[in-house]
């Protein structure tokens, strides 16, 4: 991915940010370690990852916050090493958004304008406020008081403060955190909008799974300090490249062994509880060879659940199992099954299907699955 997206940038590829083998040292500790990646102009990009990662020293790095140990950082195909975050065309909204509460609406969202120099003219700072305000559907509140208004409305404040500057690139960190579910949402859905509307380069950084799968065109997801895969929210979900990849990014069951066959289409696992198990490979992840461990990754929505007397034709592994617990979650249901030689599984099923009616916890069911919807991934 980092040598593709140098070729296409000497070749003058659109590209908003740019990292190449950039090192980030706090004391002893690389925060972030070797990482490269490319992010084309316009795009909505999340970092993904756990905490301590490196995700949100790398968005700091952009921004200018912190300055590279070794490496190099373009934005807009600038370097930017060593250029203080006053002097780069970016901005920030902060997860608890940082708006001033002795002043309103409007003069927060014009606090930067009116911070340059040579100063703008007043009605030219009105005049951007008012559009700044009117971008994020809040263009009668400018003369409200922060305290008076409600989380998201907080929250589409910060952003117009952010967009009035009009920056190549748009930092987000975890601004939705503090958002009700159902709010949360709905403003992953007004940010993907805005996005697209303003055709600004957004770089989030969440640990929230779901937020950079529905809202992303690419995804990084991270582990100690380094870019373990870059890609589409399918590329990650469909081909990930290794175990950690499959479970951070969606649910996954796993079955670990060690492999006893292997040839281009995929491998064959031995479990430590002798069952053999088969799986293609990951398009995207390593081959691996006979005698290395791997691991099956199975999502729960490829596995089928019924009672033994209707088990269908056709399918390639079979395991008896005991129902342990349903959770109803309307349009599909998931459940805990223990199966025989693999435990602990989740089975989740769509209403529409049928084949969960009538199950109860302690009913004796048969598990199943075709090969091809398995992955058979690294451990590392």
């Amino acid at each position: 991915m980092a040598a593709e997206a140098a070729a296409e940038s000497a070749s003058g590829g659109n590209y908003d940010v740019e990292f190449r083998s950039v090192v980030k040292h706090f004391a002893d500790v690389k925060a972030v370690d070797d990482v490269s990646f490319a992010l084309k102009r316009g795009s909505f990009h999340s970092f993904l990852g756990p905490s301590g990662c490196g995700k949100t020293t790398t968005l700091r790095l952009i921004a200018g916050f912190e300055q590279p140990s070794e490496g190099a950082i373009e934005i807009a195909g600038q370097s930017v090493v060593g250029v203080p975050a006053y002097r780069r065309p970016v901005n920030m909204v902060f997860q608890h958004y940082a708006l001033f509460p002795h002043m309103d609406v409007a003069a927060n969202v014009g606090y930067g304008l009116r911070q340059r120099k040579p100063r703008l003219d007043d009605a030219d700072i009105a005049r951007r406020v008012a559009e700044a305000l009117e971008l994020v559907r809040l263009p009668h509140l400018g003369a409200r008081r922060i305290w008076e208004l409600s989380g998201g409305q907080q929250q589409r404040v910060a952003l117009a403060r952010a967009l009035v500057n009009r920056p190549t690139v748009l930092l987000l960190d975890e601004p939705l955190a503090a958002l009700d579910r159902k709010l949360r949402r709905e403003m992953q859905i007004e940010l993907q909008n805005l996005q697209r509307e303003v055709g600004i380069t957004f770089v989030l950084v969440t640990h929230d799974q779901e937020e950079a799968l529905s809202m992303s065109d690419t995804i990084g997801i991270m582990k100690d300090g380094k870019v373990v895969q870059l890609g589409s929210p399918e590329e990650l979900y469909d081909a990930p490249v290794n175990r950690y990849v499959a479970d951070f990014v969606g649910e996954s069951n796993f079955f670990t062994g060690q492999v006893a066959g292997s040839d281009e289409n995929g491998a064959t696992l031995m479990t430590a509880s002798g069952l053999t198990l088969r799986a293609p490979f990951s398009r995207l992840g390593q081959r691996l060879r006979a005698g290395e461990r791997g691991a099956i990754a199975l999502r729960p929505e490829a596995i089928g659940l019924w009672r033994p007397s209707a088990v269908p034709a056709g399918l390639d592994i079979t395991r008896p199992a005991r129902l342990l617990n349903r959770i109803y979650l309307g349009d599909h249901s998931e459940f805990q099954i223990e199966a025989e030689g693999l435990g602990a599984v989740l089975v989740r099923l769509p209403k529409s299907a049928g084949q969960a009616q009538g199950l109860e916890p302690g009913d004796q069911v048969v598990m199943g699955w075709s090969h091809e919807r398995a992955l058979i991934l690294a451990e590392e």
